[in-house]
């Protein structure tokens, strides 16, 4: 058998299918370009959203280090520092335990030196003037500059008081430069130089693990080569260093990896997994059959051309490759344009998402990635050749006589019917929508997946639930405390809440009800809790007057509030995940458990063996902590809660930590007004959170998944649409010769155009019931998925979108048929059965 070279004649017969095919080619090339642009938008939107969270988390937490050695002292940073996984090192030590100035209150002061590294990671490259080098030199951001009254001027004095070791220390210093701060990093970083500490290594000691002093601590932050798995990273670094990341040994170093990389903080759940790869198989599935479609019908229209070419020798294999080449060649057209346009539109998404999100910022980047395009582009063509393929099949095993008779019917069965009175519009339209069921089903699914995909997104924003949300941050709608307390600084008597503060809301018109949460803790009167390990000794007691007892949620057993205020009672504190469970592993006690607390009373946070009371309670219920409102921001082993009465007998000095309050409906914008002007004008030492802060957080969030998954719907939804146009379209064009039959057989031309809009809502109609029916059943079992990863979510169901798609379908379904039949209704009977004879 002699091998014929048939490429050349492959390329002339694509060349020339191409050319006969132009509104085909049109419709094949918005099909693959809208599949490529579809795959574009998600993977920017994705790798754009990840780098701006990531941004921001940085922001949030000071500085981009993939790592951090926490409290090390030289010897161990120089240990460490020459690791080869370590690309880069920073090296930032504190010059003191804390920065006393009173107007730094509400931004906490930090005194470092910090090397070029250090700087570079921490964002803190100066933008006017240079690093420090002098001894007496000093750097800082343009806020810490403003609030303390200095003018920002190089070379202006520098005056700040500093604790180092306990003592109260003064300090004078001349501004070198500053960097402009950061609107959401909330702390007021100071970087002196070299010379200084130098200057200063006598008071500089590391004595971390004797006392907890931070001065003289050093923070390292680590740069690897890349993202991926850090935990496992700096595991090797601190062990091969010769040190251990286990709390309880002699070499301990404290360290943990950058919370702000979301490769160490996203839970690969299953159901996380699941959602990812049916977002994937969906956006594939969409793709793959509207070019399935085009093709299918464009091969049975030239089904007779097929057979003509099998009857010239042509093998089912080079008509195969005939497909796969015009394939191709629109492919090369399409995906371009689809990259370009998926790109803008990603690019265009990323703000408008990020502003919906808590992650929102002046400025975004989205970088040109080539992996998105790469990727995109070949998911893209996968779903090209996926769906040429069984048209391709279709066309290679057609003979030629059945290529002749072939018309476009669901198979060669023919069921004998009784003959009726009048053919009836009716039944035609129905009949015709089942000839060929391989161009409707398809265009019937893709629809129905725009409906599945839009009601599940909407079910998906609608199951927010902004109740089980702000039980995690609020349990009033306002809390009042120190302004250090929300920042998770709580020192007992030193950062108690005012009197006057608490007075001042209470005489507030709208005010209903309120109450205050004790806590004695970093004082000289502090609690543990008696048990066999050592280690677990340490506790918080919180006293609590009616109104905050009243609201804690409240886990195991009952709260019994008079049988508590008996003094023979407690309730036992319990931790609580990322998602709001128990975390039952930090209850020590079961229901009806004794427990025995000692009261210190010492001097400097120490006690002697005389100098304490003991207590015992026996355990009444366990109470969920919520960190942002019954906590004083520090896990301890053990937390209890008591009523107020009963912990005024136990403390000599009962400290505020904070005061929740409710106000009466409606009068929560008066009251955040006030407030707001009381922590700015009257006591700015004091602050607040609200629940309406929180509740806007939360709608941002929910408006997120709105634009992203409202984003894909109706990228998708467009697809679905052009599978339905490009279905009506190549129905009504190729079946021009059958139109004029039955306009020679005296159908008029209204009847016609009322026919194929029978046909066209038949599908829009099947699509609707179709897609009701899946959007139910999917909807409810992707709830399930997400509730197991969310825990602020519930499911409510709902058809609405569903239901407001319908007119819209049906509008489509009237006007597509109108507008492309008027178009070949101008042609004479004659000419239009004059084609495709023979």
């Amino acid at each position: 058998m002699y091998k014929v070279n048939s490429k050349k004649a492959i390329n002339r017969l694509t060349r020339g299918a191409l050319s006969g095919n132009k509104t085909r080619n049109i419709i094949a090339v918005a099909a693959i370009a809208l599949t490529a642009m579809l795959f574009t938008a998600l993977f920017t939107v994705g790798s754009g959203m990840i780098e701006n969270i990531q941004r921001q988390t940085m922001r949030q937490a000071g500085g981009d280090g993939m790592a951090v050695l926490k409290y090390i002292t030289d010897e161990q940073y120089e240990a460490v520092r020459d690791h080869e996984l370590i690309d880069e090192i920073s090296y930032n030590r504190l010059m003191c335990s804390s920065v006393n100035d009173p107007e730094l209150i509400k931004r906490r002061g930090e005194l470092y030196y910090m090397d070029d590294t250090a700087i570079k990671l921490g964002f803190c490259e100066p933008v006017e003037g240079h690093k420090p080098t002098a001894e007496n030199e000093i750097m800082m951001d343009t806020t810490t500059i403003r609030l303390l009254g200095i003018e920002q001027r190089i070379g202006e004095p520098v005056t700040l008081s500093i604790t180092v070791h306990g003592e109260d220390i003064t300090r004078e210093f001349v501004l070198s430069g500053w960097w402009e701060a950061d609107p959401v990093f909330n702390a007021s970083i100071m970087i002196t130089s070299r010379a200084y500490m130098e200057a200063h290594a006598d008071e500089l000691q590391n004595t971390f693990g004797e006392n907890g002093d931070m001065t003289g601590t050093i923070n390292s932050y680590i740069m690897f080569k890349n993202s991926f798995g850090l935990q496992e990273k700096l595991e090797r670094v601190i062990t091969e260093s010769g040190y251990s990341m286990d709390e309880n040994a002699q070499n301990y170093i404290a360290c943990n990896v950058n919370w702000s990389y979301l490769s160490t903080n996203f839970d690969l759940s299953p159901g996380i997994i699941a959602a990812a790869l049916a977002g994937i198989l969906v956006v594939v599935f969409t793709g793959y059959l509207i070019i399935y479609n085009v093709f299918q019908i464009s091969v049975i229209k030239d089904i007779r051309f097929y057979g003509l070419l099998k009857t010239i020798g042509t093998t089912g294999r080079q008509i195969k490759k005939l497909i796969r080449r015009q394939a191709a060649v629109l492919a090369v057209i399409g995906v371009p344009i689809g990259l370009i346009l998926g790109y803008l539109i990603g690019k265009q998404l990323v703000p408008l998402i990020m502003e919906q999100s808590a992650y929102a910022a002046s400025d975004y980047t989205t970088s040109a990635n080539p992996v998105i395009f790469i990727g995109s582009a070949v998911f893209a063509v996968v779903t090209v050749f996926i769906g040429t393929n069984k048209p391709g099949r279709i066309a290679a095993k057609v003979s030629p006589v059945e290529a002749v008779r072939y018309t476009e019917t669901a198979d060669g069965k023919h069921k004998r019917r009784s003959a009726r009175k009048g053919a009836g519009i009716l039944r035609m339209a129905a009949a015709n929508l089942g000839r060929n069921k391989k161009s409707t089903v398809p265009v019937i699914v893709s629809l129905s997946l725009s409906l599945v995909l839009f009601n599940t997104v909407y079910t998906f924003s609608l199951g927010f639930d902004m109740d089980k949300f702000l039980s995690k941050f609020v349990d009033s709608d306002f809390l009042i405390a120190y302004a250090s307390y929300f920042s998770y600084i709580y020192s007992g008597t030193d950062t108690a809440l005012s009197e006057s503060m608490i007075s001042a809301v209470s005489e507030q018109p709208g005010f209903t009800e309120g109450g205050r949460i004790y806590a004695n803790v970093r004082d000289a009167e502090y609690f543990s809790v008696k048990t066999d390990d050592p280690e677990e000794s340490d506790c918080v007691v919180y006293g609590l007057d009616d109104f905050p007892l009243g609201e804690l949620e409240i886990i195991e057993g009952e709260l019994d509030p008079e049988k508590l205020k008996s003094g023979k009672y407690i309730i036992e504190g319990v931790r609580l995940d990322d998602n709001n469970r128990p975390i039952w592993e930090s209850a020590k006690y079961e229901i009806g458990d004794k427990v025995t607390l000692s009261n210190h009373r010492g001097s400097g946070g120490t006690a002697s063996q005389n100098e304490y009371s003991e207590y015992e309670y026996e355990v009444m219920a366990k109470a969920a902590i919520h960190y942002y409102t019954n906590s004083c921001g520090v896990w301890y082993s053990n937390s209890f809660y008591l009523p107020s009465e009963v912990y005024f007998t136990m403390v000599d000095e009962p400290a505020v930590m904070n005061y929740w309050f409710d106000v009466e409906d409606g009068g929560e914008n008066a009251m955040e007004s006030f407030l707001k002007s009381y922590t700015e004008t009257i006591e700015p030492m004091m602050s607040y959170s609200s629940k309406a802060t929180r509740a806007s957080q939360f709608e941002g969030m929910r408006n997120m998944i709105l634009v992203v998954g409202g984003s894909l719907s109706v990228v998708i939804g467009l697809i679905g649409v052009l599978n339905f146009v490009n279905s009506v379209m190549t129905s009504i064009i190729s079946r021009r010769r059958e139109f004029a039959v039955l306009s020679a057989v005296g159908m008029t031309v209204k009847q016609q155009r009322r026919m194929l809009i029978l046909e066209s809502l038949f599908c829009a109609m099947a699509a609707a019931a179709s897609g009701t029916v899946l959007a139910a059943g999917f909807s409810a079992l992707a709830a399930g998925t997400i509730a197991e990863s969310l825990w602020f979510f519930t499911y409510k169901f709902t058809l609405v979108p569903v239901l407001a798609s319908i007119p819209v379908l049906a509008a489509v379904s009237v006007i597509l048929p109108v507008i492309v039949f008027s178009r070949i209704g101008k042609q004479s009977v004659v000419d239009r059965l004059r084609e495709n004879e023979g």
